[in-house]
């Protein structure tokens, strides 16, 4: 019978005592004649089993491992190439400039600095501004004509040490525009001389002209701005420099703002709102009732409105005050010459006198232009110094006293009719004693009075103390009515024969008395010739 011998798996690792764990099957079976396996044996067979174990564990194990690392290997690879690159184009970019890298208007895209400094020299060697005027003309400024020369500085280079080399590609997604400092050197008189003497500068110029509202007839609207031909040299002067410094071909002297613009346009909001507000006071209508309407309205008013350099609204005051100087002129009657009809139809011109019509024009400019401002519909009478008794030519009205000095007679008049009448006598017709002519009115009427003459320098004691039972002053100088018991008659030519009075108006006692009781402070007094 074959024999066979058996390993255990777990003792593969101790060559030598796999020898003892032989057994002998023939024992345990009742086998005769077992073949006992020696030493050497035992070692190939182990030797054996162990290479057919690592072969099986190469072909299968560790060839699935050089599968996984080849892309790895591959991967790494490119990153690694990647890396150079971009690291060597960092390092290009640490003494180059970005693209899409503009200086001073110009592309220097991948430029060196030395690259840079080559061109800005070269263009102050053959540099050249035209400026382009309004009217399509052009100046040229050479650059030798100034002894334009450049001068080296170190902006360029502090402008590429600036640049982190490492985020170029950042400069792919946007533009990186920057302004370094050309320092040029030049003849300032010479450049001076040259701006004084463009076309532009040396023609007749025209200002500009702000928008601003316009009354059309019936409302205020915006008449738009007009630009002239006028140069603001401020501007021209420092666009020129700044153009010279940046290498600039070309000024266009209308869009640099070469030229004086309006402060204000159509489309500013200060325009606008002046000329709200000037329509809103053409709303306003003020009616003067003067014996005739006399109305101020947007007609009127639109003259005397007008806006300041920062388009406040304004009054023209001088317009104003004109109007109503003209407008007194009209109405006032106090100090006119008037015409008046007597009793006996006699025509008498007068003239003088405190009485009448005065408008107080400086009161109304205030009422008239607040009345404007708010707006306001209204009528009224102006602001007075003084009134008097009716509108028109004879302003007295129709009740008034009335004195004929030529006639040497009197009338009180009341609401058209004859109320009293008597003969007088008048002052004595010499320029100290003469009863004054004019209309006047009844200040004050006062009974048992002393009138009181003027100090007679050789005495020190009043001309004459002369009691009255009846006082009606018509003048703060000491004229008015009063009775005169001392007079033998009344009227006539008493007044030229030394029996005139020193100026006031000397009634019988009766007459007196009675027209002070009938009489009232400020009944209008017309005297006349």
């Amino acid at each position: 019978m074959q024999e066979e011998a058996y390993y255990l798996d777990d003792d593969f690792d101790d060559a030598d005592g796999a020898e003892d764990e032989v057994y002998d099957a023939h024992e345990d079976d009742g086998y005769e004649d077992i073949e006992i396996l020696g030493e050497d044996d035992l070692e190939d067979d182990f030797s054996e089993s162990e290479e057919k174990e690592k072969k099986g564990k190469r072909r299968g194990g560790t060839g699935r491992k050089k599968g996984k690392k080849k892309p790895l290997i591959i991967g790494g690879s490119i990153l690694g190439a990647l890396a150079v690159v971009y690291i060597g184009i960092s390092i290009f970019f640490m003494s180059h400039f970005f693209v899409n890298t503009e200086i001073n208007g110009h592309d220097f895209s991948g430029k060196s600095a030395a690259d840079v400094e080559a061109y800005m020299k070269e263009q102050v060697k053959d540099y050249q501004l035209e400026i382009l005027e309004k009217d399509n003309q052009s100046d040229i400024i050479d650059g030798d004509d100034i002894s334009l020369t450049y001068e080296e500085n170190s902006d360029i280079q502090d402008a590429l040490k600036k640049q982190n080399g490492f985020l170029w590609p950042k400069a792919f997604f946007g533009k990186n525009t920057q302004k370094v400092t050309v320092d040029v050197s030049y003849d300032e008189d010479a450049l001076n001389t040259l701006i004084q003497n463009l076309k532009p500068v040396t023609v007749e110029q025209t200002q500009p002209v702000s928008a601003a509202p316009k009354f059309d007839g019936e409302k205020f609207v915006i008449e738009p701005e007009t630009y002239g031909t006028a140069v603001n040299m401020e501007v021209l002067s420092e666009k020129i420099h700044t153009y010279i410094s940046e290498f600039k071909p070309k000024l266009d002297m209308k869009e640099e703002g070469c030229y004086a613009e309006p402060k204000f346009t159509s489309e500013s909001k200060e325009v606008q709102a002046a000329c709200d507000t000037m329509n809103n006071y053409c709303k306003a209508s003020i009616t003067y009732t003067m014996g005739e309407d006399v109305v101020v309205d947007k007609a009127l008013i639109s003259g005397w409105l007008t806006v300041d350099g920062d388009m406040n609204v304004t009054f023209n005051t001088d317009a104003v005050r004109a109007w109503l100087t003209e407008f007194g002129d009209t109405y006032d009657t106090q100090g006119t010459t008037r015409t008046i009809t007597t009793p006996t139809g006699k025509t008498a011109e007068v003239s003088g006198g405190d009485y009448g019509w005065s408008i107080d024009e400086d009161t109304e400019f205030e009422a008239l232009t607040n009345s404007i401002k708010n707006g306001e519909t209204v009528t009224k009478e102006p602001a007075y110094y003084q009134t008097a008794a009716a509108h028109g030519a004879q302003d007295w009205g129709t009740t008034y006293l009335e004195v004929d000095l030529s006639a040497q007679h009197m009338w009180y008049i009341v609401d058209g009719n004859i109320a009293l009448e008597t003969d007088v006598v008048t002052g004595v017709p010499i320029p100290e004693k003469i009863t004054p002519t004019g209309v006047y009115s009844i200040l004050e009427i006062s009974p048992n009075e002393t009138l009181v003459g003027e100090i007679d320098p050789a005495t020190g004691k009043p001309e004459y103390e002369t009691p009255v039972a009846y006082w009606m002053r018509v003048t703060w100088s000491g004229i008015g009515f009063h009775d005169a018991t001392w007079q033998p008659a009344f009227g006539g030519t008493l007044y030229q024969d030394g029996l005139g009075s020193h100026g006031c108006i000397n009634m019988p006692l009766d007459q007196a008395g009675a027209l002070f009781n009938m009489l009232s402070l400020g009944t209008p007094v017309i005297i006349h010739n």
